[in-house]
């Protein structure tokens, strides 16, 4: 198969993983050899907003791919910096050490309100910008559901949900809900 590109970069926090994510990936896939998914929050901490570590988020994402799609999809850690330009620096240095330069990449995403603005920091990737997905899913909402016990299987690949499920089980989870309850309800 002729892909467009030979990677396409999909930058999100994906906390957590739903359907469209899930779907924006299977676009990526359709038209680049390989799909980057730059894991944003990637600093080894957990909080109400980000309750995932990477690593968890790359086997909760995995999960809802066959093995071979698994291996067109690789993952680089994206550490919160606040400076645009040193953020674009780190991203672009980790992609680098993903592509080889004579690689076609682009960048597939939505401008889904003002919080997309950063998909217009790299010009130097063909843009592949994509109509709102299912409904304008919104991880925000979904956190709130989960920190409530509510796990909207309607929104995430089956994946996700069994993920969702077993986290529930765990003191983490128990004391990220604690937090929620507790005073971090405006900090989604």
């Amino acid at each position: 198969m002729k892909y467009i590109f030979d990677y396409l970069v999909y930058i999100g926090r994906f906390q957590p993983f739903h359907l469209a994510h899930m779907q924006t990936i299977k676009i990526a896939l359709q038209q680049s050899h390989y799909v980057i998914l730059a894991l944003g929050s990637a600093q080894n901490e957990r909080n109400t907003k980000n309750p995932f570590l990477a690593k968890e988020r790359e086997q909760m994402i995995l999960s809802n791919f066959s093995e071979a799609d698994q291996k067109r999809i690789r993952f680089v850690h994206v550490i919160d910096v606040y400076d645009d330009v040193k953020w674009v620096k780190l991203v672009k240095s980790l992609v680098e050490g993903v592509v080889k330069t004579e690689d076609q990449v682009g960048l597939i995403g939505h401008f889904k309100d003002d919080s997309s603005y950063y998909l217009q920091l790299f010009p130097e990737w063909k843009m592949v910008e994509l109509a709102s997905l299912v409904g304008a899913i919104s991880a925000t909402p979904l956190r709130e559901a989960y920190y409530r016990g509510e796990i909207r299987q309607a929104e995430f690949p089956l994946g996700t949900a069994e993920f969702l499920e077993k986290f529930q089980q765990t003191e983490t989870y128990q004391q990220l809900k604690h937090k929620y309850e507790t005073h971090d309800k405006s900090n989604l």
